[in-house]
C-alpha cells in the first residue's frame, strides 16, 4: 500500500452542496463535513489523494471553495493507508428502519438488510440527511404495493437497492446523468447481491428506455431543489395516476417552491420528513395521469447530479 495524502480547507455549506460529482476532473475522493451543527458557514472540505497533490491540483480544489481564499492549504501525509478508507473515517454505520448502511466491516443488527456502500466516485453513502430521510420514507411505505419503481439521480444506487428489497417483485430502474454513478451503482449491486436493477445513464427522464417503461407507481428523486422544480413536468409525466413520488435534496426553505411546481402538475403533498435544514417530501400524483403541455425546459438542471 502506498502513501496517501489529504488536503483540508474550510468551506461553507453552500459550497459543499454545490460540488458536482459529474463535473469534477480531480483524481481524489472529496468529503465535506459540518463542523458546527446547523451552521451554514463552518464546514470543512477534505480531499484524499493517492499521490501528493501538486500546486495545480491544490488550486483546482481551492477553486471549489472560494470562501477559503485566505486560508492556508493544509496538506497532510497519511502514510501507508488506503485513501478511500481514510476518506471514510468517522462514518459510523447508519441504521434506518429495516436498513443498515455501512462503508466497511460491520455486523448488522438482526432483522436488518445491510448494504455496504463505500464512499468513492459517486455521492450517496446514506449518511446525509437527504438520503437517510429517503430511506426512512421508503421504510414507512413498506406495507404499500409497488410494481414499477424508478430512482432518478441514483448516485451509488442505495435507494434503488432499498426499493428492490422492500418490493422484490417490482421492476426497479436506477438512472443518473453521471455515467460514473451508474458504474458505481453496478459495482455496488454486485457487492450487495442486488440483482435485476435496470441501469440507465440519462438526463432526468429524457431517455427512451425510461419513457418506454412508464408509467411508474413509485418515483424517487434525490437531487437538488432547482432541478426538482425544473423537472416537475417530466417527472409527473412518467408517474402513474395516484403514484407515490418521493423528493429530496431540498432545504426546508425551498420546500414551498418544490411543492408548488408539482402542484401545478396535479401532485399533492402527503408527508414531510424534516431533518435539520433538509426536508424529504412524499407526494401523490393526481387521479388522472399528467400529460405535459410542451417540451421540457432544461433550465435549472445544472449540478443536479449531486446526490448527497
Amino acid at each position: 500500500m502506498s502513501d496517501s495524502w489529504k488536503l483540508t480547507l474550510p468551506c461553507t455549506r453552500a459550497e459543499a452542496e454545490a460540488i458536482d460529482a459529474g463535473e469534477l476532473a480531480i483524481d481524489a475522493v472529496l468529503m465535506t463535513t459540518e463542523e458546527v451543527e446547523d451552521d451554514r458557514e463552518h464546514w470543512r472540505l477534505d480531499a484524499y489523494f493517492e499521490v501528493e497533490p501538486g500546486a495545480e491540483t491544490v488550486a483546482a480544489v481551492r477553486a471549489l471553495v472560494p470562501s477559503a481564499a485566505g486560508a492556508d492549504s493544509v496538506v497532510e501525509r497519511l502514510g501507508d493507508a488506503d485513501w478511500v478508507t481514510m476518506s471514510q473515517a468517522g462514518l459510523e454505520p447508519l441504521h434506518v428502519g429495516r436498513f443498515y448502511v455501512h462503508t466497511g466491516e460491520a455486523v448488522a443488527p438482526a432483522g436488518t438488510r445491510a448494504f455496504h456502500i463505500a464512499a468513492s466516485r459517486a455521492f450517496g453513502t446514506g449518511h446525509h440527511e437527504t438520503t437517510s430521510g429517503c430511506l426512512a420514507m421508503l421504510d414507512g411505505l413498506a406495507d404499500a404495493a409497488f410494481a414499477n419503481v424508478i430512482d432518478i439521480g441514483t448516485g451509488t444506487g442505495l435507494l434503488a437497492f432499498a426499493a428492490a428489497h422492500l418490493w422484490p417483485r417490482a421492476a426497479v430502474m436506477a438512472t443518473d446523468i453521471d455515467p460514473v454513478s451508474i458504474e458505481v451503482t453496478h459495482e455496488n449491486a454486485v457487492l450487495n447481491g442486488v440483482p435485476g436493477i435496470d441501469l440507465v445513464v440519462a438526463d432526468g427522464t429524457l431517455d427512451d428506455a425510461i419513457v418506454a417503461r412508464a408509467p411508474y407507481d413509485l418515483v424517487i428523486a434525490n437531487i437538488l431543489a432547482g432541478p426538482l422544480v425544473s423537472m416537475a413536468p417530466e417527472i409527473a409525466s412518467i408517474a402513474d395516476a395516484g403514484a407515490t413520488i418521493v423528493l429530496a435534496g431540498l432545504l426546508e426553505t425551498q420546500r414551498e417552491a418544490v411543492v408548488a411546481a408539482y402542484a401545478a402538475c396535479g401532485c399533492a403533498l402527503e408527508a414531510v420528513d424534516r431533518r435539520g435544514d433538509w426536508s424529504v417530501l412524499r407526494l401523490r400524483a393526481g387521479n388522472v395521469r399528467f400529460v405535459a403541455a410542451g417540451p421540457f425546459d432544461p433550465k435549472g438542471r445544472d449540478g443536479w447530479a449531486l446526490d448527497i
